[in-house]
C-alpha cells in the first residue's frame, strides 16, 4: 500500500509560498505557488505579453518597446510579491535575452525592476529544466518534450526519472516569423530545414511527445473547442497523431486564424502564432512520428522547483500527494481515508479481480478524495464531487484516469442508478467505468458503516468468501445492520455475481 501518512497536517501548515517570475520571449509571467513541495499549487498567475524576442532574430537586438513592457510588467510583479509576502522568489530569463546583443543590459534592469538577480539560463539549461517539468507533472513518462516559446525550441528526451541530452533550435513562433519575414512557405521550409538535422527525434517513433508553452496549449485549446470537448483542464489532454497532424494542416491552411471555430478562447495577441506553431508541430510529427501527443501544463517553472527537492520527494507520486493533502484539509476524519484504503485492498484481493498497478493507484486516490466534499448540500454532493476532482489542477493523471476519480465520486454520493455524465463515461474504458461503480458501490457500504469516521473500517471487514459477500460487524456494531445497509450491499453483490451475508465477529450471519 501507499505510504501515505507521515505527519502531513505539519507539513501542509508549514509552507511558505514560492513565486518565479519568468522572462520569456513572448510573455513576462508571474507565478506564486503554495509551497515547495511534490506537487505546488498555483494561488497566483499573472502574466504581460511583451514580444521581447520580435525582430531579435533579423535585428539582434531586443525591441525598445518590449523592453519597457517588460520593465513596467517587473515593477508590478515586484509589488505583488510584496503584497502577498512572499520571501522565496526566483527569476529567470530564455532565449530573447540570450541571444540579444543588448541582452546584459536589459538582465540588470530587469533585476533592478524586480529587485532580485536574474538567471540567464543557457539554451541546454531552458531543455534540462524543461524535461524535468515534464517528470514533476507526469507518472512515468515516455517520450521527448518539446518546450516551444517565442525565440526557441527546446527538445530532450524523457524516460521516467531520467532527462537525456536536450537540444535547443530557433524555432520560436516570434525566431521563425522574423528569420521567413512573415511568410508562411518559408517558414515551414525553415523548420523542415533544422528539424531535419534533429537526430533526437529518431527516439521518439511509437512514443508521447510532450508539449511545452503558451502557443503550443493554444493550440491544444483550440483543438478541445473543435471538437465541442467537455473539459477545460488542458494538462494530460491528448491527441493521436494523424488527428493532430490533421488539425496542424488545418491551421496552416488558414490565412486569418480568427475564422477558426473556437478561436475567441484564444487571445488576440497570441493568435498570430498559431500558423507558426502548426508549422513546427506538422514537421515535428513528419520526423518523428510519435504514438501521441500529450500537453503539458508544467514546464521550465516547474522543473526549477522540482529541482529543489531531495531525491526522496521528487520520487513522491504527485498525484497521490496532491489528493492527501486535500484529504488532509477537508475530510472529516483524514485519516479513516488509510482505513478505505487498506479496506477496499482486502475486498479487491478477496474477488480475484486483475488490478493493475496503475487502477490500484486510481484506487488509492478516490479513496483519499472520497471525503473531500462532504460540506457540500447533500442534494448536490455527487454533482460537486465530480466537479471537483473533474478540474482541479492535479498532476500525474491523464483525462481517462480523472474521469474515472470524477464518476467514483459521483457514484459514491449519487447512487449507481443515476446517469452519471455521459461525456465523463465517454472517456474512460467499459473496464474503468466498471471499477469506478464497483468503487462507488463499496464505497456507500464503507460510509454507512464507518460514519467516515477513522478506525472503525479496520473492524468491520468485507471480503468475498466463495459465492458470497460477507461484511463482518464486531459484537458491539452489531445494530448498524439496517435495511439500507443490506440494500446496499446487494447493490455491490450484484455488480460481483454474489449472494451477500452480515455476519458476527465470532458467530453467524443475520
Amino acid at each position: 500500500m501507499l505510504e501515505m501518512f507521515s505527519d502531513p497536517i505539519t507539513k501542509v501548515a508549514a509552507k511558505r509560498p514560492v513565486a518565479i517570475v519568468d522572462i520569456g520571449s513572448n510573455s513576462v509571467r508571474l507565478v506564486v505557488y503554495d509551497g515547495l513541495g511534490r506537487a505546488p499549487t498555483p494561488i497566483f498567475n499573472e502574466k504581460s505579453l511583451c514580444a521581447l524576442g520580435h525582430g531579435v532574430r533579423t535585428t539582434g537586438r531586443l525591441p525598445a518597446n518590449g523592453i519597457e513592457k517588460a520593465l513596467a510588467a517587473l515593477r508590478r510583479f515586484k509589488v505583488l510579491i510584496s503584497i502577498m509576502d512572499v520571501e522565496d522568489l526566483h527569476v529567470i530569463a530564455t532565449a530573447a535575452a540570450r541571444d540579444a546583443a543588448n541582452g546584459p543590459e536589459f538582465v540588470a534592469a530587469a533585476s533592478e525592476a524586480i529587485g532580485a538577480p536574474v538567471a540567464l539560463l543557457s539554451g541546454a539549461r531552458e531543455a534540462e529544466l524543461s524535461a524535468l517539468g515534464v517528470i514533476s507533472g507526469f507518472h512515468d513518462p515516455d517520450g521527448i518534450v518539446a518546450d516551444l516559446g517565442g525565440g526557441s525550441l527546446e527538445l530532450v528526451d524523457v524516460k521516467g526519472m531520467r532527462v537525456g541530452k536536450g537540444i535547443t533550435l530557433p524555432l520560436g513562433g516570434l525566431s521563425l516569423i522574423d528569420a521567413a519575414h512573415g511568410s508562411q512557405k518559408a517558414a515551414a521550409k525553415i523548420a523542415r530545414e533544422t528539424l531535419a538535422k534533429a537526430k533526437l527525434l529518431e527516439q521518439l517513433q511509437g512514443r508521447t511527445l510532450y508539449v511545452v508553452g503558451g502557443t503550443w496549449r493554444a493550440l491544444a485549446r483550440l483543438h478541445m473547442r473543435q471538437r465541442n470537448y467537455f473539459m477545460s483542464i488542458m494538462h494530460g489532454y491528448s491527441i493521436p497523431t494523424r488527428d493532430a497532424a490533421d488539425f496542424a494542416g488545418l491551421v496552416e491552411r488558414i490565412n486569418n486564424a480568427d475564422t477558426l471555430v473556437g478561436v475567441e478562447a484564444i487571445a488576440p495577441a497570441r493568435r498570430p502564432l498559431l500558423a507558426y506553431g502548426a508549422i513546427v508541430l506538422d514537421e515535428l510529427l513528419r520526423r518523428s512520428r510519435p504514438r501521441d501527443i500529450t500537453v503539458s501544463a508544467v514546464g521550465v517553472r516547474e522543473g526549477l522547483l522540482f529541482e529543489r527537492l531531495d531525491r526522496d520527494e521528487r520520487r513522491q507520486d504527485p498525484l497521490v500527494t496532491a489528493a492527501r493533502e486535500i484529504n488532509m484539509l477537508n475530510a472529516r476524519s483524514p485519516h479513516h481515508a488509510e482505513d478505505l484504503c487498506a479496506w477496499t485492498d482486502r475486498f479487491m484481493k478477496s474477488t480475484h479481480f486483475e488490478e493493475s498497478a496503475e487502477e490500484r493507484r486510481l484506487r488509492y486516490v478516490a479513496c483519499l478524495l472520497a471525503d473531500a466534499n462532504w460540506r457540500a448540500h447533500p442534494d448536490y454532493r455527487g454533482d460537486y464531487g465530480l466537479n471537483i476532482v473533474a478540474n482541479t489542477a492535479f498532476m500525474g493523471i491523464d483525462h481517462a484516469g480523472r474521469s474515472f476519480l470524477a464518476l467514483t465520486a459521483s457514484y459514491r454520493y449519487q447512487g449507481l442508478d443515476q446517469d452519471v455524465s455521459p461525456r465523463m463515461r465517454a472517456l474512460v474504458s467499459s473496464r474503468l467505468l466498471d471499477r469506478a461503480r464497483l468503487l462507488g458501490a463499496a464505497m456507500r457500504v464503507a460510509y454507512l458503516v464507518s460514519a467516515a469516521m477513522a478506525d472503525v473500517l479496520p473492524r468491520t471487514p468485507m471480503v468475498c468468501v466463495k459465492n458470497r459477500l460477507v461484511l463482518t460487524l464486531p459484537r458491539d456494531l452489531t445494530d448498524l445492520a439496517s435495511d439500507r445497509l443490506s440494500n446496499r450491499l446487494k447493490q455491490l453483490g450484484r455488480l460481483i455475481g454474489r449472494e451477500v451475508m452480515v455476519t458476527t465477529a465470532g458467530s453467524g450471519y443475520f
